[in-house]
This record gives structure tokens, C-alpha cells and sequence, in this order.
């Protein structure tokens, strides 16, 4: 018997795979079910076994004797009882460290986890994986052996490797990604297609309404939900208990033109049909991936400033945030350029008394875009009043300078920048720290200690995130742990789960948690105490849908 086996799978990468899967048992930031965690055990056992096999690689390419006979059966034993045991305690650990972020993140706690469901899933999983190192190995070999005709074998080696990745990539882009990227198309014919199913164009100036210069047709659904919902001048009263007007929404779609500077022209040219730069509170918002707008950050401040409030906003993409991020990484930057210099460039020329107070928001990809349309040394002569960005995904650059800042010894999940003239940091526990003790400029942002859009960290892969190493948020499960090449897995899950978690949690930023941050960013005239927690409470029973994060 060999150390290492010929054929079939190999015993000691098999064990670190499964040490693996022990580890993808343990929390992160979003509850898992069964399947998931299905695929995510299959996938970092396969991963574990591919590294084993690699170092194996490695030992037999530098020509080390293999131990034999006796001396195999003893190192088996010695590395297979511990990790057996260690794969034991955390199936049994399972369901307890799940329902602890359940838990702390208000959700019922579940009775099982279905381990069965859950060892079958995992195992088909890695099944395939291995079938598919297979395949790509046998390719490898055919090539390699083929090349053997013409060239030296280590010549041959290496080209038979190119060739081979050569193979996978062309396959990948050209066939699967193609196809997938093609399926993801259909959501830009599905929102064609609701254009012919409008409801009636809007009365009087509204945005795509008789004299616009928005396309009514061209708006899709989540341009028309955002002009025809919100409050409106008599809802805001009702509410206030004060004389309220009617707020201006300005939305351009992403059909209206294919140049994200001629939708910036033509928002600047509805901004001003409107009236928007006689109002109080000026907003320039960047909506999601999907051109979506959460009501909750909307309504609230137009409550606040009784409907005295103009937001201006241009659609760049159809898909969820995550796919505009990775596929059409240009298209939110690109707007928020054309967006923000347009109408600064118009607002700065107004006289200082006859102009609106300024503000820049952005939600999800919409805060990634608006940061890095805000180019805060070119405002330096005339800056704007201040900013709301709630959900800054993890590689906006002006969002890490700004972190990596912090004042020594505070937390990455909840950062102190100096004295908080400039920059404070809220959450789904924190407001922002109120009105006060500011500067002439104010920036708030909103991220949870859950989310794992904020927190996620490519390095993670060989070393923990500077948040892993500080007291958890308290949504965040204590049992956490850092696990070189699983956390990033796991982390990666809590990625495409982000949406998936309650109200407050996760990447589920709602209504309730953006009214502190307006307040300290905008400190509406007159408002108390008392309105803050009736419009807490009015957001809290979801007013106009605004309380649902991105849909």
C-alpha cells in the first residue's frame, strides 16, 4: 500500500477537504439553510482536496521517497480519528451556531437543519467537482502527450497546461458565460415589454406627464413606481399637521437614451420644468442595479422638509446590483459623473440665497456610483451641503480611505473620524449621532455590522478582516471564526444572501433606519423628538412600500 493512492480518490486531500466542510459549518454573517450550505460544503471540500492534491504534486515533483505498508495505515489513523471528530462536533454544533445569528437577527429559530439534506447535497456537489478535475486532467493529458511528437516533455508540460487553460476560458466565456449573460438579457426585453402595459401617463408636471421631457414609455417599472408613489402635498400634512407641498421626483430611464450624459442633460432640463432648484432640499440619488429607488430613503426626508424637497435620478442598468457590479461595472460610474457634474454645474452658478441645499444619496451600487461621482476636490469651491449613502459596497475606494482613517481604536463595522465635523457612521442601533456638531459639509453613511456587501474582503481568503478581529456587531454571531480559504466562501455566500435577511440586517437597509441619518445630514426646521418616533412608527407599518429593500 502507498502513501498516496493511484487511482480513486486520495485519503489525506479527502480528509482536508473534510476539514473544509467542518469549517463551512461555522456562522458567518447571514443564516444559511441546508441546501445552501449544501453547495457551500461541496464546494470548499472540493476546493480542500485540489489543495491536497497540489501539495502532493509538489512532493512527488520534488522526487520525496513515499512511505509505505505499515507507516500508511499509522498516518491515516493519526489524521483521520481527529478529523472525523472534528467533523462530528460540527454537524452536532450546526443547527446552535445557525440559530444563533437567527436569533440576534429576530428570526424564529429552526428546529433542524436537515443534516441528511444537507450530506447529499454536499456530496453531489463535490462529485461533479471531482468529475470535472477529471475531465480537465484527461484533457490535460491528451494534449500534453499529443505535444510529445513535437517538442521536449517539459516543453510539452507546460504547453499542454496553457492549452488547456486556453480551453476552459474560451468554453467559459464563450459558451456558459455567454449563455448566462444572454439569459440575463431578457430582463432588459422584460422591461421593454412593460412599456407597452404603462399605466396612464400622470397628470399636470409630473415626470413624464404633459410638457416633459422624460418618455413616459421610456421610464420602465421602477422609474414609473417612484414617480407615481410617495407621498403626496396632502399626505405629508395630514401627517405633519402643518401646510405641506407637493415633493418633485425627477426620473430619467435607462431606455430614454443610450449616453448616460445625454440623461444627465435631459434630468437637468426636467429638474428645472419642474422647479426643482426653488425648493429647500435638493437630492441627487443614484437608484440600484435594477434602476430601483427605496422608497424609505425617499419618503422619509420628504416628510420631514413638508414635500420642500426636489430628487433628481437616472437609471444605467436592468440588473440587481451584484450582476451591474460585475458585468457592467462602468455603467453606475459613468452616470453618476454625467449625473452629479451636470446639475452642480447649474446649481453652483444660482446665487448663494436663491439656491437649494445640496445633497447626494445612494443606495447598494447607487452609493458605490454617487461616491465616485462625487469628486469632493473639485466641490472644494463651492461644495455641496452634505451626503446620505446607506449600503457603500465593499470596493467603493472614497468609502475605505474613509475607514481606513478612523480614529485608532474604534471599530471597522462603526468608524469615529476625528471629532464628527465631517463623516459619522449609522446603523440599524445608531442614528448618526444627530444635528449637531457639524461642519459646513455632512456626510453620514448607513451600513450595517451584518452586511456582508460593506464587509467583504477579498483578502480574506489568506488572512482575517480587521471587523473578524473586533467585538461582534450585535447581529453578528460571537461563534465566528476566521478560516483561511473557507471564510472567503463563506463570505461569498453571505454576498449572494445579502438581500435574503430581515429588516435592518444583511443588505435589507428599511424606512425606519434612514430617518436619523436625514435628520443629522439635513436638520429639517422645527422637527422634534416626538415626530422622529411617529414617523419612525409610521415608516416601521411600511407607508408606500417604503420599507422593502431592493426588489
Amino acid at each position: 500500500m502507498r502513501f498516496f493512492d493511484k487511482t480513486g480518490l486520495y485519503v489525506l486531500p479527502l480528509f482536508l477537504g473534510l476539514l473544509f466542510f467542518a469549517a463551512s459549518l461555522t456562522p458567518t454573517l447571514i443564516p444559511r439553510g441546508a441546501i445552501v450550505q449544501g453547495v457551500l460544503g461541496g464546494v470548499v471540500t472540493a476546493i480542500g482536496y485540489l489543495i491536497g492534491r497540489g501539495v502532493i504534486a509538489l512532493y512527488r515533483l520534488m522526487e520525496l521517497p513515499e512511505p509505505k505498508g505499515r507507516t500508511v495505515m499509522i498516518a491515516r489513523l493519526l489524521t483521520g480519528i481527529p478529523v472525523g471528530i472534528i467533523l462530528a462536533l460540527c454537524l452536532v454544533q450546526a443547527r446552535g451556531w445557525q440559530n444563533g445569528i437567527r436569533t440576534r437577527m429576530g428570526m424564529e429559530s429552526v428546529e433542524t437543519v436537515n443534516t441528511v439534506q444537507m450530506i447529499l447535497v454536499a456530496l453531489g456537489v463535490f462529485a461533479i467537482l471531482v468529475l470535472v478535475g477529471y475531465a480537465l486532467q484527461w484533457l490535460f493529458n491528451r494534449l500534453r502527450r499529443w505535444l510529445y511528437r513535437f517538442m521536449p516533455a517539459r516543453t510539452a508540460n507546460v504547453t499542454g497546461l496553457v492549452l488547456t487553460i486556453l480551453v476552459v476560458v474560451i468554453v467559459t466565456r464563450d459558451g456558459v458565460l455567454d449563455r448566462i449573460i444572454a439569459g440575463l438579457d431578457n430582463s432588459v426585453t422584460v422591461a421593454q415589454n412593460l412599456f407597452d402595459t404603462a399605466p396612464p401617463i400622470p397628470p399636470g408636471t409630473a415626470t413624464g406627464g404633459d410638457g416633459s421631457h422624460v418618455d413616459w414609455g421610456a421610464l420602465g417599472q421602477p422609474g414609473r413606481d417612484y414617480v407615481l408613489t410617495g407621498p403626496d402635498a396632502d399626505d405629508i400634512a395630514a401627517f405633519t399637521g402643518r401646510d405641506a407641498i407637493q415633493p418633485i421626483r425627477v426620473y430619467v430611464g435607462r431606455a430614454q437614451s443610450n449616453d448616460p450624459q445625454e440623461r444627465a442633460d435631459i434630468a437637468l432640463a426636467e429638474l428645472v420644468r419642474q422647479g426643482g432648484f426653488d425648493r429647500e432640499v435638493l437630492i441627487l440619488a443614484l437608484p440600484t442595479g435594477t434602476g430601483w429607488m427605496d422608497p424609505g430613503a425617499v419618503d422619509t426626508v420628504e416628510y420631514m422638509h413638508g414635500g420642500d424637497t426636489a430628487t433628481v435620478t437616472a437609471q444605467y442598468s436592468y440588473l440587481q446590483s451584484p450582476l451591474a457590479l460585475i458585468l457592467e461595472t462602468r455603467s453606475g460610474l459613468d452616470q453618476a459623473e454625467a449625473l452629479i457634474s451636470t446639475v452642480h454645474k447649474y446649481w453652483r452658478d444660482l446665487p448663494d440665497d436663491a439656491r437649494p441645499r445640496l445633497y447626494i444619496h445612494g443606495l447598494s451600487l447607487g452609493s458605490w456610483s454617487s461616491m465616485h461621482g462625487t469628486d469632493l476636490f473639485a466641490l472644494l469651491d463651492d461644495p455641496i451641503d452634505g451626503a446620505m449613502w446607506a449600503g457603500p459596497p465593499f470596493p467603493s475606494t472614497m468609502w475605505q480611505g474613509i475607514v481606513a482613517s478612523r480614529n485608532e481604536g474604534t471599530p471597522e463595522i462603526a468608524p469615529v473620524l476625528g471629532d464628527g465635523q465631517l463623516v459619522r457612521f449609522a446603523s440599524h442601533t445608531d442614528d448618526g449621532g444627530g444635528p449637531d456638531g457639524w461642519g459646513d459639509m455632512r456626510i453620514v453613511y448607513l451600513q450595517y455590522s451584518s452586511d456582508p456587501i460593506v464587509l467583504y474582503e477579498p483578502a480574506s481568503f489568506w488572512r482575517a478582516p480587521d471587523w473578524m478581529n473586533e467585538e461582534p456587531g450585535p447581529d453578528v454571531s460571537p461563534d465566528m471564526r476566521f478560516m483561511p480559504v473557507v471564510t472567503q466562501f463563506q463570505l461569498a455566500i453571505d454576498l449572494a444572501l445579502a438581500n435574503t435577511a430581515p429588516d435592518g440586517h444583511g443588505h435589507a437597509y428599511y424606512g425606519p433606519d434612514y430617518i436619523g441619518p436625514w435628520i443629522a445630514v439635513t436638520d429639517p426646521d422645527d422637527w422634534t423628538d416626538d415626530d422622529t418616533a411617529r414617523l419612525i412608527e409610521h415608516c416601521d407599518g411600511g407607508f408606500h412600500q417604503g420599507c422593502d429593500h431592493e426588489r
